[in-house]
C-alpha cells in the first residue's frame, strides 16, 4: 500500500466533484427517491464537506419522514457524517435511533465511536452486541479483538484475531496486531510481523510504536518477576 500522489489525489477529487454534479442532477430529476441524497452525502464526506452533507441529510429526513426505510438509512448516513467529522456524541445519537434493519451496523459504529474516544470497555460492549446479529462480519470481529487488545485481555484477543484471519487471511492490520498478542503471550510472533509487513506496509510502519510499547511492557514484567 502506497501513499497517493498529489496527482492521484487531484484525480480522485475531480472524480468526486463530477459525481456530485451527477447526483445533484439525479435529485432534480427524481425528487421522490432518497438514495441519491444518501449517496451525495457520502461523496461530500469524501470531500470533507461535512456541513453540506449534514444539511443535505437533515433536509432529506424532512422530505422522506413518512418512509421508515428511508429514515433509517438517512439516520445511518448522518451518523457517518458526524463520525467522519469526529463529533462522536452526535454520531452515537444517530446510530442509536436505528431499527432492526441496520441495528447491527449501528452498534458497530457506536463501538467505533467509543473506541475513537478511548473508551474501550464501552466500545467492547457495543461491538459484542453487534456481533450477535452479524457473527461472521470481519469488521465487527476485528473491533472486538482490537478493544480486547487495548484492555490487555490477550487470550480472548487472540481468539478473535484468529477468527478474523480465518475469514480474511490478507488482513494486514489484524495480522500485525495478532503478532503483538503473540509477543505478549510469549508465543512465536515473527511470522505475523513478516506477513503484515508484506500485506500492509503502511500499518506495519505505523505499528512500530505499538511494538516498542509492548517490548517495554514485557521488559517491565520481566524485571518485576526478577525482583
Amino acid at each position: 500500500m502506497t501513499e497517493p500522489t498529489s496527482a492521484g489525489r487531484a484525480a480522485d477529487k475531480q472524480r468526486s466533484e463530477k459525481l456530485v454534479h451527477q447526483l445533484v442532477q439525479q435529485i432534480t430529476q427524481e425528487p421522490g427517491k432518497f438514495e441519491p441524497y444518501y449517496e451525495l452525502a457520502t461523496v461530500l464526506v469524501d470531500l470533507n464537506s461535512y456541513a453540506q452533507a449534514e444539511e443535505l441529510l437533515m433536509k432529506a429526513l424532512g422530505l422522506f419522514a413518512a418512509q421508515p426505510d428511508a429514515v433509517e438509512r438517512l439516520h445511518y448516513g448522518l451518523g457517518n457524517v458526524y463520525y467522519a467529522a469526529q463529533d462522536y456524541p452526535k454520531a452515537i445519537a444517530q446510530f442509536d435511533q436505528l431499527g432492526d434493519q441496520l441495528k447491527g451496523a449501528g452498534y458497530l459504529m457506536i463501538a467505533q465511536s467509543h473506541m475513537a474516544n478511548g473508551d474501550h470497555k464501552r466500545a467492547l460492549a457495543f461491538a459484542l452486541t453487534a456481533l450477535t446479529s452479524q457473527p461472521q462480519d470481519v469488521a465487527t470481529l476485528q473491533v472486538v479483538a482490537e478493544n480486547l487488545l487495548a484492555l490487555g485481555n490477550m487470550a480472548q484477543a487472540a481468539q478473535y484475531y484468529d477468527q478474523v484471519l480465518a475469514l480474511d487471511a490478507q488482513n494486514g492490520r489484524a495480522t500485525f496486531d495478532r503478532g503483538l498478542v503473540a509477543m505478549v503471550q510469549g508465543d512465536p510472533y515473527a511470522q505475523y510481523f513478516d506477513r503484515a509487513k508484506h500485506l500492509d506496509p503502511t500499518y506495519y510502519a505505523q505499528g512500530q510504536k505499538k511494538l516498542v510499547d509492548i517490548e517495554k511492557f514485557i521488559q517491565a514484567q520481566h524485571n518485576q518477576k526478577k525482583e
